[in-house]
Protein backbone atom coordinates (compact mmCIF):
# COMPACT_ATOMS: atom_id res chain seq x y z
CA UNK A 1 0.00 0.00 0.00
CA UNK A 2 1.46 3.55 -0.79
CA UNK A 3 1.78 6.20 1.96
CA UNK A 4 2.38 9.67 2.00
CA UNK A 5 3.88 10.46 5.48
CA UNK A 6 5.91 13.55 7.15
CA UNK A 7 9.44 13.58 6.98
CA UNK A 8 9.42 12.87 10.70
CA UNK A 9 7.42 9.70 10.54
CA UNK A 10 10.37 8.23 8.74
CA UNK A 11 11.46 5.17 10.20
CA UNK A 12 14.37 2.56 9.15
CA UNK A 13 12.95 -0.17 7.33
CA UNK A 14 10.24 1.72 5.48
CA UNK A 15 10.48 1.54 1.43
CA UNK A 16 10.83 5.31 -0.47
CA UNK A 17 8.72 5.04 -3.41
CA UNK A 18 8.63 8.19 -4.16
CA UNK A 19 10.40 12.20 -2.81
CA UNK A 20 7.90 14.61 -4.72
CA UNK A 21 9.23 17.81 -5.74
CA UNK A 22 12.57 18.69 -7.36
CA UNK A 23 15.32 16.10 -6.34
CA UNK A 24 17.72 19.60 -5.97
CA UNK A 25 16.35 19.15 -2.65
CA UNK A 26 17.91 16.40 -1.41
CA UNK A 27 20.66 14.15 -2.48
CA UNK A 28 19.09 11.06 -3.36
CA UNK A 29 19.24 10.57 -6.83
CA UNK A 30 17.84 7.27 -7.11
CA UNK A 31 13.76 7.31 -7.61
CA UNK A 32 12.98 4.56 -4.67
CA UNK A 33 15.14 2.50 -2.36
CA UNK A 34 15.14 0.72 0.99
CA UNK A 35 15.86 3.38 3.87
CA UNK A 36 18.44 1.00 5.86
CA UNK A 37 21.04 3.93 6.48
CA UNK A 38 20.73 6.39 9.88
CA UNK A 39 22.30 9.09 7.95
CA UNK A 40 19.87 8.97 4.86
CA UNK A 41 17.00 8.94 7.41
CA UNK A 42 18.41 11.78 9.24
CA UNK A 43 19.32 13.34 5.53
CA UNK A 44 15.88 12.87 4.48
CA UNK A 45 14.78 14.73 7.72
CA UNK A 46 16.29 17.68 7.34
CA UNK A 47 15.22 17.66 3.45
CA UNK A 48 13.85 20.58 2.23
CA UNK A 49 9.91 18.32 1.61
CA UNK A 50 7.26 17.88 3.03
CA UNK A 51 5.85 14.40 2.22
CA UNK A 52 7.39 11.25 1.21
CA UNK A 53 5.50 8.28 -0.37
CA UNK A 54 6.33 5.10 0.99
CA UNK A 55 5.25 1.55 -0.47
CA UNK A 56 4.07 -0.68 2.99
CA UNK A 57 4.49 -3.81 0.83
CA UNK A 58 8.00 -3.53 0.28
CA UNK A 59 9.08 -2.17 4.11
CA UNK A 60 7.88 -1.06 6.88
CA UNK A 61 4.43 0.84 7.96
CA UNK A 62 3.94 3.27 10.10
CA UNK A 63 4.24 3.04 14.00
CA UNK A 64 0.68 3.24 14.88
CA UNK A 65 0.81 6.72 16.86
CA UNK A 66 1.40 8.36 13.53
CA UNK A 67 -1.27 6.65 11.75
CA UNK A 68 -3.63 9.63 12.02
CA UNK A 69 -0.86 11.65 10.08
CA UNK A 70 -0.41 9.25 7.14
CA UNK A 71 -3.05 9.47 4.46
CA UNK A 72 -3.03 6.41 1.67
CA UNK A 73 -2.51 8.19 -2.02
CA UNK A 74 -1.37 7.06 -5.81
CA UNK A 75 2.06 8.64 -6.37
CA UNK A 76 2.76 12.05 -7.38
CA UNK A 77 4.56 12.56 -11.26
CA UNK A 78 7.76 11.90 -9.80
CA UNK A 79 10.79 13.70 -11.37
CA UNK A 80 13.82 11.70 -11.62
CA UNK A 81 16.77 12.18 -12.98
CA UNK A 82 18.63 10.54 -16.09
CA UNK A 83 20.48 8.50 -14.18
CA UNK A 84 17.69 6.66 -12.48
CA UNK A 85 16.82 5.02 -15.52
CA UNK A 86 18.84 2.13 -14.54
CA UNK A 87 16.76 -0.86 -15.05
CA UNK A 88 16.00 -1.74 -11.05
CA UNK A 89 15.45 -4.87 -9.74
CA UNK A 90 12.38 -4.03 -7.36
CA UNK A 91 8.88 -5.53 -8.30
CA UNK A 92 6.35 -3.19 -9.19
CA UNK A 93 4.21 -1.39 -6.21
CA UNK A 94 0.77 -2.96 -6.01
CA UNK A 95 -1.80 -0.37 -8.32
CA UNK A 96 -4.19 2.39 -6.61
CA UNK A 97 -7.46 2.00 -6.78
CA UNK A 98 -10.42 4.64 -6.72
CA UNK A 99 -10.27 4.73 -3.16
CA UNK A 100 -6.47 4.89 -2.87
CA UNK A 101 -6.46 8.06 -5.15
CA UNK A 102 -5.61 11.59 -4.07
CA UNK A 103 -8.30 14.05 -2.92
CA UNK A 104 -6.81 16.87 -3.69
CA UNK A 105 -9.08 19.33 -6.62
CA UNK A 106 -9.53 18.39 -9.87
CA UNK A 107 -9.61 20.70 -13.17
CA UNK A 108 -12.62 23.18 -12.62
CA UNK A 109 -15.09 23.69 -15.88
CA UNK A 110 -15.55 27.20 -15.42
CA UNK A 111 -17.27 28.27 -18.72
CA UNK A 112 -18.78 26.11 -21.81
CA UNK A 113 -16.76 24.36 -24.60
CA UNK A 114 -18.37 26.42 -27.13
CA UNK A 115 -17.38 29.86 -25.10
CA UNK A 116 -13.78 28.67 -24.62
CA UNK A 117 -12.63 27.32 -27.90
CA UNK A 118 -12.62 31.03 -29.36
CA UNK A 119 -10.30 31.86 -26.60
CA UNK A 120 -8.33 28.11 -27.19
CA UNK A 121 -8.22 29.25 -30.69
CA UNK A 122 -5.99 32.25 -29.87
CA UNK A 123 -4.03 30.37 -27.72
CA UNK A 124 -3.33 27.46 -30.19
CA UNK A 125 -2.21 30.29 -32.64
CA UNK A 126 0.22 32.17 -30.47
CA UNK A 127 1.57 29.06 -29.26
CA UNK A 128 2.45 27.50 -32.56
CA UNK A 129 4.08 30.88 -33.17
CA UNK A 130 6.24 30.71 -30.18
CA UNK A 131 6.91 27.11 -30.85
CA UNK A 132 7.88 26.90 -34.38
CA UNK A 133 10.25 30.07 -33.04
CA UNK A 134 11.72 27.68 -30.20
CA UNK A 135 11.86 24.77 -32.22
CA UNK A 136 13.77 25.92 -35.68
CA UNK A 137 16.07 27.68 -33.33
CA UNK A 138 16.65 23.97 -31.38
CA UNK A 139 17.12 22.67 -34.71
CA UNK A 140 20.19 25.45 -36.12
CA UNK A 141 22.04 24.24 -32.87
CA UNK A 142 21.19 27.76 -30.60
CA UNK A 143 20.38 27.14 -27.22
CA UNK A 144 16.71 26.71 -25.99
CA UNK A 145 15.49 29.33 -23.72
CA UNK A 146 12.98 28.65 -20.99
CA UNK A 147 11.47 32.43 -20.94
CA UNK A 148 9.94 31.34 -24.43
CA UNK A 149 8.21 27.94 -22.96
CA UNK A 150 7.05 29.35 -19.92
CA UNK A 151 4.00 32.06 -21.61
CA UNK A 152 3.47 29.01 -23.48
CA UNK A 153 2.71 26.46 -20.84
CA UNK A 154 0.63 29.43 -18.52
CA UNK A 155 -1.95 30.40 -21.53
CA UNK A 156 -2.61 26.53 -21.91
CA UNK A 157 -2.82 26.00 -18.53
CA UNK A 158 -5.34 28.59 -18.26
CA UNK A 159 -7.37 27.21 -21.22
CA UNK A 160 -7.35 23.74 -19.76
CA UNK A 161 -8.21 25.07 -16.47
CA UNK A 162 -11.03 27.13 -18.13
CA UNK A 163 -12.23 24.02 -19.87
CA UNK A 164 -10.27 20.99 -21.21
CA UNK A 165 -11.62 19.86 -23.82
CA UNK A 166 -11.73 22.94 -26.03
CA UNK A 167 -8.21 23.76 -26.58
CA UNK A 168 -7.31 19.58 -26.24
CA UNK A 169 -9.99 19.35 -29.70
CA UNK A 170 -9.00 21.96 -31.56
CA UNK A 171 -5.34 21.23 -31.07
CA UNK A 172 -6.04 17.52 -32.95
CA UNK A 173 -6.92 20.05 -36.69
CA UNK A 174 -3.34 19.88 -37.69
CA UNK A 175 -1.41 20.09 -41.02
CA UNK A 176 1.89 17.90 -41.76
CA UNK A 177 3.79 21.14 -42.23
CA UNK A 178 2.64 22.25 -38.09
CA UNK A 179 2.52 18.48 -36.88
CA UNK A 180 5.63 18.53 -34.61
CA UNK A 181 5.16 21.77 -33.19
CA UNK A 182 1.48 21.54 -32.26
CA UNK A 183 1.95 17.81 -31.53
CA UNK A 184 4.15 19.36 -28.06
CA UNK A 185 1.61 22.27 -27.68
CA UNK A 186 -1.54 18.88 -27.71
CA UNK A 187 0.83 17.11 -25.05
CA UNK A 188 1.28 19.70 -23.14
CA UNK A 189 -2.56 20.98 -22.40
CA UNK A 190 -3.01 16.44 -22.23
CA UNK A 191 -0.44 16.83 -19.40
CA UNK A 192 -2.21 19.29 -17.44
CA UNK A 193 -5.76 18.14 -18.09
CA UNK A 194 -3.79 14.83 -16.93
CA UNK A 195 -2.10 16.70 -13.80
CA UNK A 196 -5.45 18.00 -11.88
CA UNK A 197 -7.22 14.27 -12.98
CA UNK A 198 -4.40 13.06 -10.66
CA UNK A 199 -4.65 15.70 -8.17
CA UNK A 200 -1.05 16.42 -8.86
CA UNK A 201 -0.01 20.23 -6.69
CA UNK A 202 0.06 23.08 -9.31
CA UNK A 203 3.65 23.13 -9.29
CA UNK A 204 4.24 19.79 -10.61
CA UNK A 205 0.95 19.86 -12.78
CA UNK A 206 2.97 23.03 -14.26
CA UNK A 207 6.23 21.02 -14.70
CA UNK A 208 4.28 18.39 -16.01
CA UNK A 209 3.23 20.69 -18.73
CA UNK A 210 6.66 21.67 -19.35
CA UNK A 211 7.70 18.08 -19.82
CA UNK A 212 4.65 17.71 -22.62
CA UNK A 213 5.57 20.52 -24.69
CA UNK A 214 9.41 19.58 -25.02
CA UNK A 215 9.06 15.91 -25.21
CA UNK A 216 9.57 16.22 -28.68
CA UNK A 217 12.33 18.33 -28.96
CA UNK A 218 15.05 15.59 -29.83
CA UNK A 219 12.97 15.43 -33.59
CA UNK A 220 14.75 18.79 -34.32
CA UNK A 221 18.08 16.55 -34.64
CA UNK A 222 15.92 14.22 -37.13
CA UNK A 223 15.82 15.36 -40.89
CA UNK A 224 12.61 17.28 -41.46
CA UNK A 225 12.17 14.69 -44.47
CA UNK A 226 12.69 12.03 -42.49
CA UNK A 227 9.90 13.08 -40.02
CA UNK A 228 7.30 13.75 -42.85
CA UNK A 229 8.09 10.96 -45.05
CA UNK A 230 4.61 10.06 -46.54
CA UNK A 231 5.34 6.32 -46.72
CA UNK A 232 6.51 3.44 -44.39
CA UNK A 233 9.61 3.96 -42.66
CA UNK A 234 12.77 1.48 -43.62
CA UNK A 235 14.04 -0.49 -40.49
CA UNK A 236 17.22 2.30 -40.69
CA UNK A 237 15.17 5.33 -40.70
CA UNK A 238 12.90 3.95 -37.85
CA UNK A 239 16.36 3.89 -36.09
CA UNK A 240 17.41 7.16 -37.14
CA UNK A 241 13.74 8.11 -35.36
CA UNK A 242 14.10 6.87 -32.38
CA UNK A 243 17.00 8.26 -31.43
CA UNK A 244 14.94 11.65 -30.59
CA UNK A 245 14.45 10.44 -27.14
CA UNK A 246 18.37 10.37 -26.22
CA UNK A 247 18.84 13.72 -28.67
CA UNK A 248 16.14 15.59 -26.73
CA UNK A 249 17.36 14.99 -23.43
CA UNK A 250 20.55 15.89 -24.67
CA UNK A 251 19.55 19.50 -25.82
CA UNK A 252 17.53 19.83 -22.72
CA UNK A 253 20.39 18.73 -20.55
CA UNK A 254 22.10 21.90 -20.80
CA UNK A 255 19.19 24.21 -20.67
CA UNK A 256 19.35 26.78 -18.03
CA UNK A 257 16.06 26.53 -15.32
CA UNK A 258 15.02 22.99 -17.06
CA UNK A 259 13.38 20.79 -14.78
CA UNK A 260 13.60 16.78 -13.95
CA UNK A 261 10.49 16.25 -15.61
CA UNK A 262 10.73 17.43 -18.82
CA UNK A 263 14.82 15.69 -18.79
CA UNK A 264 12.59 12.39 -17.71
CA UNK A 265 9.75 12.82 -20.27
CA UNK A 266 12.34 13.46 -23.01
CA UNK A 267 13.52 10.31 -22.54
CA UNK A 268 11.11 8.15 -21.89
CA UNK A 269 8.20 9.09 -23.21
CA UNK A 270 8.32 5.87 -25.65
CA UNK A 271 8.95 3.49 -22.49
CA UNK A 272 6.17 1.04 -22.44
CA UNK A 273 5.10 -0.75 -18.94
CA UNK A 274 6.01 -4.52 -20.55
CA UNK A 275 9.16 -3.42 -21.47
CA UNK A 276 9.08 -3.31 -25.04
CA UNK A 277 9.64 0.49 -25.33
CA UNK A 278 12.88 2.45 -26.37
CA UNK A 279 15.51 3.68 -25.25
CA UNK A 280 16.04 1.21 -22.53
CA UNK A 281 13.94 -1.07 -22.34
CA UNK A 282 12.45 -0.37 -18.86
CA UNK A 283 9.41 -1.76 -17.26
CA UNK A 284 7.20 -1.09 -14.73
CA UNK A 285 7.93 0.79 -11.62
CA UNK A 286 11.42 1.38 -13.55
CA UNK A 287 9.55 4.12 -15.73
CA UNK A 288 8.91 7.43 -13.48
CA UNK A 289 4.79 8.72 -13.08
CA UNK A 290 5.40 11.79 -14.96
CA UNK A 291 6.97 9.37 -18.11
CA UNK A 292 4.15 7.02 -17.66
CA UNK A 293 1.46 9.83 -18.19
CA UNK A 294 3.53 11.58 -20.80
CA UNK A 295 3.77 8.23 -22.84
CA UNK A 296 -0.09 8.12 -22.68
CA UNK A 297 -0.19 11.65 -23.63
CA UNK A 298 2.14 11.33 -26.61
CA UNK A 299 0.13 8.22 -28.02
CA UNK A 300 -3.24 9.58 -27.53
CA UNK A 301 -2.55 12.89 -29.60
CA UNK A 302 -0.06 10.51 -32.19
CA UNK A 303 -3.33 8.40 -33.22
CA UNK A 304 -6.13 11.00 -33.33
CA UNK A 305 -3.78 13.32 -35.62
CA UNK A 306 -3.70 13.24 -39.56
CA UNK A 307 -0.19 12.07 -40.37
CA UNK A 308 1.66 12.14 -43.36
CA UNK A 309 1.53 8.24 -44.19
CA UNK A 310 -2.22 7.36 -42.55
CA UNK A 311 -5.43 9.41 -40.80
CA UNK A 312 -5.96 9.99 -37.32
CA UNK A 313 -8.03 7.54 -35.57
CA UNK A 314 -11.66 9.11 -34.06
CA UNK A 315 -10.70 10.20 -30.51
CA UNK A 316 -13.40 7.62 -29.01
CA UNK A 317 -12.08 4.77 -30.95
CA UNK A 318 -8.26 5.93 -29.89
CA UNK A 319 -9.49 5.68 -25.78
CA UNK A 320 -10.84 2.07 -26.69
CA UNK A 321 -8.30 1.04 -28.74
CA UNK A 322 -5.20 2.50 -25.87
CA UNK A 323 -7.26 0.69 -23.01
CA UNK A 324 -6.98 -2.52 -25.09
CA UNK A 325 -3.10 -2.14 -25.56
CA UNK A 326 -2.36 -4.27 -22.74
CA UNK A 327 1.29 -3.76 -21.09
CA UNK A 328 1.88 -0.44 -22.90
CA UNK A 329 0.43 1.97 -20.11
CA UNK A 330 0.16 2.20 -16.66
CA UNK A 331 -3.32 1.64 -15.86
CA UNK A 332 -3.28 4.04 -13.44
CA UNK A 333 -2.68 6.31 -15.33
CA UNK A 334 -4.69 5.62 -18.30
CA UNK A 335 -7.63 4.98 -16.08
CA UNK A 336 -6.88 8.78 -14.56
CA UNK A 337 -6.44 9.84 -18.84
CA UNK A 338 -9.92 8.57 -19.87
CA UNK A 339 -11.88 10.36 -16.94
CA UNK A 340 -9.55 13.31 -18.18
CA UNK A 341 -10.79 13.60 -21.68
CA UNK A 342 -13.80 11.18 -21.57
CA UNK A 343 -14.81 7.99 -22.32
CA UNK A 344 -16.63 10.21 -25.56
CA UNK A 345 -13.84 13.11 -25.65
CA UNK A 346 -14.44 15.63 -26.92
CA UNK A 347 -14.58 15.31 -30.98
CA UNK A 348 -15.40 12.04 -31.33
CA UNK A 349 -18.20 10.72 -33.70
CA UNK A 350 -20.94 9.08 -31.52
CA UNK A 351 -24.38 6.94 -32.85
CA UNK A 352 -27.16 8.09 -30.66
CA UNK A 353 -29.80 4.95 -29.57
CA UNK A 354 -32.19 6.72 -32.22
CA UNK A 355 -29.95 6.26 -34.88
CA UNK A 356 -29.00 10.37 -34.64
CA UNK A 357 -24.78 10.99 -35.60
CA UNK A 358 -23.19 13.77 -33.99
CA UNK A 359 -19.78 14.82 -32.36
CA UNK A 360 -18.99 15.47 -28.82
CA UNK A 361 -18.91 19.14 -28.79
CA UNK A 362 -18.60 19.46 -24.95
CA UNK A 363 -18.18 17.34 -21.27
CA UNK A 364 -19.86 16.73 -17.99
CA UNK A 365 -17.01 16.38 -15.40
CA UNK A 366 -18.09 13.60 -13.26
CA UNK A 367 -20.69 12.23 -15.55
CA UNK A 368 -18.18 10.39 -18.58
CA UNK A 369 -21.33 8.65 -20.60
CA UNK A 370 -23.46 12.29 -20.85
CA UNK A 371 -21.77 14.79 -22.79
CA UNK A 372 -23.27 17.47 -24.95
CA UNK A 373 -23.46 16.36 -28.62
CA UNK A 374 -24.46 18.17 -31.75
CA UNK A 375 -25.93 15.93 -34.13
CA UNK A 376 -26.07 16.63 -38.04
CA UNK A 377 -26.53 13.15 -39.63
CA UNK A 378 -28.91 9.87 -39.34
CA UNK A 379 -27.53 6.41 -39.26
CA UNK A 380 -31.04 4.83 -40.55
CA UNK A 381 -31.48 7.26 -43.41
CA UNK A 382 -27.53 7.82 -44.12
CA UNK A 383 -29.01 11.36 -44.95
CA UNK A 384 -28.39 14.93 -43.10
CA UNK A 385 -30.27 15.99 -40.46
CA UNK A 386 -31.15 19.35 -39.27
CA UNK A 387 -28.03 20.16 -36.70
CA UNK A 388 -29.11 19.83 -33.28
CA UNK A 389 -27.49 20.24 -29.87
CA UNK A 390 -28.27 17.40 -27.53
CA UNK A 391 -27.32 17.64 -23.68
CA UNK A 392 -27.16 14.13 -22.58
CA UNK A 393 -27.11 15.50 -18.57
CA UNK A 394 -30.38 17.14 -19.10
CA UNK A 395 -32.10 15.81 -21.88
CA UNK A 396 -35.62 13.93 -21.44
CA UNK A 397 -36.17 12.18 -24.69
CA UNK A 398 -34.39 9.20 -23.27
CA UNK A 399 -31.86 9.43 -26.15
CA UNK A 400 -28.10 7.89 -24.78
CA UNK A 401 -24.77 7.12 -26.95
CA UNK A 402 -25.26 3.56 -28.26
CA UNK A 403 -21.60 3.63 -29.49
CA UNK A 404 -18.76 5.18 -31.36
CA UNK A 405 -19.02 5.95 -34.99
CA UNK A 406 -17.29 4.78 -38.19
CA UNK A 407 -17.21 7.61 -39.91
CA UNK A 408 -16.21 5.83 -43.21
CA UNK A 409 -19.10 3.05 -42.92
CA UNK A 410 -21.48 5.71 -42.36
CA UNK A 411 -20.26 7.24 -45.66
CA UNK A 412 -19.78 10.63 -43.88
CA UNK A 413 -18.02 13.54 -45.96
CA UNK A 414 -14.80 15.05 -44.81
CA UNK A 415 -15.42 14.06 -40.85
CA UNK A 416 -12.35 17.10 -39.99
CA UNK A 417 -14.46 19.69 -41.72
CA UNK A 418 -17.63 19.01 -40.48
CA UNK A 419 -15.80 18.65 -36.51
CA UNK A 420 -14.23 21.89 -37.42
CA UNK A 421 -17.38 23.73 -38.25
CA UNK A 422 -18.84 22.40 -35.07
CA UNK A 423 -15.80 23.28 -32.97
CA UNK A 424 -16.21 26.81 -33.89
CA UNK A 425 -19.96 27.45 -34.25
Amino acid sequence: MLKRIAPDQLRLGMYVQEIPGPWMNHPFWRGSFKLEKYEDLKTLRSAKIEQILIDTTKGRDIVMEDEPKAAVVAPAAAETSPEAAAPATETPAAPCTEATRPRQAKIVVHVGAEQERVQAARVLTGSRKAIMTMFNETRMGKALDMRQAMPVVQEITASVARNSGALISLARLKTADDYTYMHSVAVCALMIALGHQLGLSAEETRQAGIAGLLHDIGKMAVPAELLNKPGKLTDDEFTSIKKHAQAGHAILRGVDGIGDAALDVSLHHHEKIDGSGYPFNLKGNQISMVAKMGAVCDVYDAITSNRPYKPGWEPGHSVKRMANNQGHFDETILEAFIKSVGIFPTGSCVVMQSGKVGIVIDQHPGSLLTPKVKVFFSALTLAPLPIEIIDLATTRSGDKIASHADPAKLHLPNLETIWASAAIA
